[in-house]
C-alpha cells in the first residue's frame, strides 16, 4: 500500500518494493493531482507491475521541441535569449540553435579571445546527469568568469527544459529526478543600485537640451519608472496629459505583439516635473502613431537607442543608463517614505523585488517608528 507524504510544497508517494522503502517524488503541489498520481501507483503495484522506466529520447529531438515551445510563448528575443543558453550547454544540435551567422560568431572569438567550452555530449535526454551540468557550469564560471548570477540563470533554463520535457513531453528520467534541479545554486552577492541624485538628474537632463527627443525620454524614465522598452513601445494614445496618466498595455502594431515584462498592463500618473518636458515635446507624424520615434521615423530598437542615447552623454562626460534612470524612480519613492507596495505597482514589479531593490534606503523614514 502506498501512502502520501508532502515535504514543503510538495508531495511524495512512498511504497515499498521488493522489500524496500522507495519515495518517488509526484512532481505537483495540488493534493487533488497528487492523490490521482498515488492512485495509479497503487494501481500498478496492485498488478504486481514495475513502475514505468526511464524512456530513451534523442537529445536533439526534445531540444528541438522546447526551442519551438519557447517561440510561441515567449517574445522573439526572450526566446533567443533562453536558446543562447541551451546552445552553449549542447551545442547546434538542432536547426533552432544553429548559429545564423557564422562571422559574427568568429569576430566574438577574435575579440573575446576565447574558445567555446565543448557542450556536454550524450545521445539521449534521458542519459544527462546532475555532475555533467554542475562540471559544466563549473567550467563556464572558471573560464569565462561568469557572475554567479549569469552562472544560476544556466541552472535555470535547464531546469525548465527538464520540467517541461517531464510534464508536456512525456519524457520519464531515472528515479523521476529532474537533475538540472540538483545542481547546487551559487551565492549572488547582494545587488548594488546605482541612482542619481538631484544634482544628477539636473546634469543629466541639461546635457539633452539640443536633444530634445531623448530629453524626453530620459525624463521619462527618471520620472515615471518605465523599463526601456515600455518607452519605446509607447504610441500617442497612451500618454494622456489631460488625464495625467502614462498606459502601459499590451498592443499590437504592423502584426508585431508586445506587452510589459511581468504581462500586467498598468498605469502611471505623471508627475509635474515630467509634465513640464512632455508639454513642451511635440511628438512626431507616423504611421503607426508613435510618441516616440527614431531618426528613421520608425519604432526604436532597444539597442539602438541605448547606443544613440550612450554616445551623447559619452560626449557630455555622463555615464548613466536606462536602468540607473529607472532606478533613480524607485529609490527616491523609497527615501521619501513612500510604501514598497506603492512602488512596485507604479514599477510594475512584485513588492518582493522591490525590497530588495530599495529597502534599504527606508530607513531615514522609520525612526520613529523603533521608538516605544
Amino acid at each position: 500500500m502506498a501512502s502520501l507524504k508532502r515535504r514543503g510544497k510538495n508531495y511524495y508517494a512512498q511504497y515499498y518494493l521488493g522489500g524496500k522503502q522507495k519515495r518517488v517524488s509526484l512532481n505537483t503541489t495540488s493534493l487533488q493531482i497528487a492523490k490521482e498520481k498515488l492512485r495509479q501507483i497503487e494501481s500498478a503495484l496492485f498488478r504486481d507491475a514495475d513502475l514505468p522506466l526511464p524512456t530513451r529520447t534523442p537529445l536533439n529531438k526534445v531540444v528541438a521541441a522546447y526551442c519551438d515551445h519557447l517561440t510561441t510563448v515567449k517574445t522573439f528575443r526572450n526566446a533567443q535569449r533562453d536558446m543562447y543558453y541551451l546552445r552553449e550547454v549542447f551545442g547546434p544540435i538542432c536547426d533552432q540553435l544553429k548559429v545564423r551567422n557564422q562571422s559574427i560568431r568568429r569576430k566574438r572569438i577574435q575579440i573575446t579571445g576565447r574558445k567555446p567550452i565543448p557542450p556536454i555530449e550524450a545521445q539521449t535526454f534521458e542519459q544527462i546527469t546532475t555532475a555533467e551540468f554542475a562540471d559544466f557550469i563549473a567550467r563556464q564560471v572558471r573560464t569565462k568568469k561568469l557572475a554567479p548570477k549569469t552562472a544560476n540563470r544556466f541552472r535555470e533554463i535547464l531546469t525548465r527544459l527538464y520540467n517541461w520535457a517531464m510534464e508536456q513531453y512525456g519524457v520519464r528520467l531515472p528515479n523521476n529526478v529532474n537533475p538540472a534541479s540538483k545542481v547546487e545554486r551559487y551565492k549572488e552577492r547582494a545587488r548594488e543600485i546605482s541612482f542619481l541624485s538631484h544634482d544628477q538628474i539636473g546634469q543629466q537632463l541639461n546635457c539633452l537640451e539640443e536633444f530634445s527627443t531623448l530629453q524626453t525620454m530620459v525624463a521619462m524614465y527618471i520620472y515615471a519608472g518605465l523599463r526601456r522598452a515600455e518607452v519605446l513601445w509607447l504610441t500617442k494614445n497612451d500618454v494622456d496629459l489631460e488625464a495625467g496618466v502614462i498606459r502601459v498595455c499590451a498592443k499590437t502594431i504592423n502584426n508585431e505583439y508586445w506587452q510589459p515584462k511581468t504581462g500586467h498592463n498598468r498605469v502611471v500618473p505623471i508627475s509635474s516635473k515630467l509634465r513640464g518636458y512632455l508639454s513642451a515635446y511635440t511628438a512626431p507624424e507616423t504611421d503607426e502613431g508613435w510618441f516616440f520615434a527614431s531618426p528613421m521615423g520608425k519604432r526604436w530598437e532597444e539597442d539602438n537607442f541605448s547606443s544613440a542615447l550612450k554616445k551623447v552623454n559619452k560626449e557630455k562626460e555622463v555615464d548613466w543608463s536606462c536602468l540607473d534612470y529607472r532606478h533613480t524612480f524607485g529609490s527616491h519613492l523609497a527615501m521619501k517614505g513612500e510604501s514598497l507596495y506603492k512602488i512596485s505597482s507604479l514599477m510594475g514589479n512584485s513588492p518582493d523585488i522591490c525590497r530588495k531593490h530599495y529597502a534599504a534606503l527606508l530607513p531615514e523614514s522609520l525612526v520613529s517608528v523603533v521608538e516605544f
